[in-house]
């Protein structure tokens, strides 16, 4: 077996002793997927489709992203990583022949199976309630293309959490920096408004950003709402953007590392 997959075993045994973490975090699922009926449901009372999408599909739209956030959603790496910085755990993966990236996403993948799992409990839980809102998506080719972007997101999100995490390097506090984050993950990756809603020439300048593929596409491929030309292009622009925020990774760990040895002498 190799270091990355004991390195793997070891994080699916210790999310497995806090797995009720994400049983909590599936029950706060289940108010923020109310709150979006309501608010929807309300937008949709005088209009039965808005920007050509039925209430049904918008709520689709939001579940399918609500359950990829457990498959490929970074919840707390960047302060992980953080901890391990301030704490000086990170000196021991500079003795050992294991890279600190390959072994923190191999963390991050078994936290993944374990709140996929619970994600996919919610999901059960949730279809026979919204039975009659839900469309199951029936294009097996979308489908497939999914899989490749659902990958590519969890490797966009976890590289822009390790970046941040890494600014414990040069910063005592890294909270700030991570709220503004996810608030800007939120708006520009479509987790308030499907982002196919905003004017054309929004959304055009959007989809080049690295945050319209950490939910916004794998959900939009899932869905259908959009084509098989349209997720062939996304896939191409989201490996970029995976490329890039590896390297950036890599890059910002080296210059980490030298400001680290540097102060501790």
């Amino acid at each position: 077996m190799t270091k990355y997959g004991q390195a793997f075993l070891a994080g699916l045994q210790s999310n497995l002793v806090y797995r009720w973490n994400f049983g909590v975090r599936s029950i706060f699922w289940f108010f923020h997927l109310a709150v979006v009926y309501i608010l929807w449901g309300a937008a949709y009372a005088a209009n039965p489709t808005i920007g050509g999408y039925t209430f049904a599909q918008t709520l689709t739209y939001f579940v399918v992203i609500f359950v990829l956030q457990f498959f490929i959603g970074a919840f707390n790496e960047d302060y992980q990583i953080s901890e391990d910085i301030r704490n000086g755990l990170i000196n021991q993966f500079l003795l050992k022949p294991i890279h600190y990236y390959g072994y923190r996403l191999s963390v991050f993948a078994a936290a993944r199976v374990v709140s996929g799992a619970f994600g996919i409990v919610a999901l059960l839980v949730a279809l026979p309630i919204f039975r009659g809102y839900i469309v199951i998506p029936h294009d097996w080719t979308l489908i497939a293309l999914s899989i490749p972007a659902m990958c590519l997101t969890a490797i966009i999100q976890f590289s822009i959490a390790y970046c941040f995490g890494l600014l414990a390097f040069w910063f005592l506090e890294i909270q700030g920096f991570v709220i503004l984050s996810m608030a800007v993950e939120t708006l520009l990756g479509g987790q308030i408004v499907p982002l196919d809603l905003l004017p054309p020439a929004v959304f055009n300048v959007i989809r080049f950003l690295p945050f319209f593929y950490q939910a916004y596409f794998p959900a939009a491929i899932l869905t259908g709402r959009k084509g098989v030309d349209f997720a062939l292009q996304g896939l191409a622009i989201q490996a970029f953007w995976a490329f890039v925020l590896v390297c950036l990774a890599e890059f910002v760990w080296r210059k980490g590392l030298k400001h680290h040895t540097a102060a501790g002498g």
